[in-house]
């Protein structure tokens, strides 16, 4: 329990100190008082799960990151929410890769389902995207829906 009493802590510290709040203004913005934010903070207390709650809104981060997420084990701040790091992988002789399960279970990933590979070169951010092959081919359909559109003279232009 201390352990995670002073995970909270020190979340709660790095949140506020990343949002430029003063423990005033997550205090007033969750009702409590100056005092309890800080006592949050020392570790010596924890917020309930209400205030938890709104903790968690206030950052716009999941409220079990908000009490499990261990930034020194990580190395990371905690992800904002609805955003994950599922760790690293090992790539195989052959290139492939085993999603770890938190991310197949998050995606709803199932064998057999096929996924696109989407890749960025630039130099400020390269890197390597999955998306599940329906939701793409569902975007390419949007895209297509739209440029046709475009290409449909209006009436005023035929005359």
């Amino acid at each position: 329990m201390k352990m995670q009493k002073s995970n909270i802590a020190r979340n709660l510290t790095t949140l506020r100190q990343l949002h430029k709040y003063s423990q005033e203004n997550v205090a007033e913005q969750i009702g409590v008082s100056r005092q309890a934010v800080a006592k949050w903070e020392a570790g010596e207390s924890v917020p309930d799960i209400i205030n938890c709650d709104a903790l968690a809104q206030l950052y716009n981060v999941e409220l079990n990151d908000l009490i499990h997420h261990n930034q020194e084990q990580t190395g990371l701040n905690i992800p904002p929410k609805g955003k994950h790091i599922f760790g690293t992988v090992r790539v195989g002789e052959r290139g492939q890769i085993v999603l770890p399960k938190q991310a197949r279970d998050v995606f709803n990933i199932k064998p057999g389902d096929r996924l696109v590979i989407l890749g960025d070169e630039s130099l400020d951010h390269p890197g390597i995207a999955l998306m599940k092959e329906e939701f793409f081919l569902g975007i390419t359909q949007l895209f297509k829906t739209a440029l046709n559109m475009a290409d449909v003279p209006d009436e005023k232009e035929k005359k």
